[in-house]
């Protein structure tokens, strides 16, 4: 947010105001059901060049229908990934999951349970959605669902430290054309 902002204005203690601002952001609360029936987001990163994709899925959705959104969302646009590293959901412990994966050429590997941080960036990316979507759910309710591509658009083109730039220009070479990128 600090490499954002400090593009258009500038005051004393700024960063440390931002940080502060961030910290006292309401708790996260779960999601409330979309009209649509979604709960859950389904969070998948690069590790790499850091962009994210946002998917909204039910908790209860069979892994055939994850697969489809996967090869729809991640392999037709960015090919077959080299390495995943999965939570322990038991759908992505599954023989399914672990066939197409291995049909594919990708490696899985699990996160250890109990130790999110096996998975640090997601969790870290996961934190940062919270962060994000915590305005549009007290402002919009239910209505998140509509909103997630437009936060999903925020996230990849905002500064990343680590990667010292935004994950859209990381990956594409060239800024993001948009009127605030």
């Amino acid at each position: 947010m600090y490499q954002d902002m400090k593009k258009l204005y500038w005051w004393p203690n700024m960063k440390a105001d931002i940080a502060t601002y961030v910290r006292k952001c309401l708790t996260y609360a779960k999601l409330p059901k979309s009209p649509q029936g979604y709960d859950t987001i389904w969070v998948i990163v690069d590790k790499l060049t850091k962009p994210a994709i946002f998917a909204p899925i039910r908790e209860t959705d069979p892994l055939e229908k994850l697969a489809k959104l996967y090869l729809k969302e991640v392999v037709a646009r960015h090919g077959i990934p080299v390495l995943i590293i999965c939570e322990r959901d038991p759908r992505f412990a599954s023989r399914f999951w672990r066939t197409l994966q291995k049909a594919l050429g990708t490696s899985l590997d699990m996160s250890m349970a109990y130790h999110p941080e096996t998975d640090g960036q997601s969790e870290k990316t996961i934190q940062t959605l919270e962060d994000m979507l915590r305005a549009c759910v007290i402002d919009l309710g239910k209505g998140w669902v509509n909103h997630l591509p437009l936060v999903e658009f925020s996230y990849n083109n905002s500064y990343h430290a680590s990667i010292k730039a935004a994950p859209f220009e990381a990956l594409y070479g060239r800024k993001c054309r948009s009127p605030v990128c």
